[in-house]
């Protein structure tokens, strides 16, 4: 498996977020599709897969995904063992993955 770019962690102002979130909610008329807006950019952009750490267990993001409930989550896999882990919650590895500053953006549009 080839691994993803990676890069410095940068540290993006709020008003480049902000950009970010205009552009990924732009169409939407609710929360759910805002959501949605989201998945499509993170899926677009966010290099896969990248290692991260997981309560001290080295973890495979291979994949996004959104739950019923409209919840963004990253599917892990540890061995043969997977998990979907909210992304809002997930870790990130230093250095970046590329295209990390789309989470970023759903965080601060998330109010995390």
């Amino acid at each position: 498996m080839m691994k993803a770019k990676t890069k410095k962690t940068p540290k993006f102002t709020m008003k480049y977020l902000d950009k970010l979130i205009e552009e990924a909610t732009m169409d939407a008329y609710n929360e759910s599709e805002q959501a949605g807006g989201f998945l499509v950019m993170i899926e677009e952009n966010l290099a896969l897969p990248f290692v991260t750490q997981v309560l001290g267990q080295e973890v495979t993001v291979g994949k996004v995904d959104i739950t019923k409930r409209d919840q963004i989550v990253a599917v892990c896999s540890c061995g043969k063992v997977t998990q979907a882990i909210p992304i809002l919650d997930l870790p990130m590895p230093d250095p970046r993955p590329d295209g990390a500053e789309w989470i970023d953006a759903y965080r601060r549009w998330h109010g995390n």
